[in-house]
């Protein structure tokens, strides 16, 4: 079993729990200030390898939650 499909089937499970609220998740305004802050510094050329990796553990988790909220709107469709 590949990586995306563990990924898939982990969205799945946390989908059906409660699709409603899945839909609704949001990242807290500090995640989302830091990843700003993180993309700013990689468009300057600014970003250390540490930041580098911060910032691809947070595009992870949001292709995550994005996975699971798609996941859940697919379940309140049918």
């Amino acid at each position: 079993m590949s990586l995306v499909e563990i990924f898939s089937d982990i969205a799945e499970l946390i989908a059906r729990m409660n699709p409603q609220q899945v839909i609704g998740l949001k990242a807290p305004q500090q995640m989302s200030d830091r990843v700003d802050e993180l993309m700013d510094k990689k468009k300057e050329g600014l970003l250390t390898s540490e930041e580098a990796s911060e910032l691809e553990r947070f595009l992870a988790l949001d292709l995550f939650i994005s996975l699971t909220k798609a996941r859940a709107q697919i379940l309140l469709a049918k």
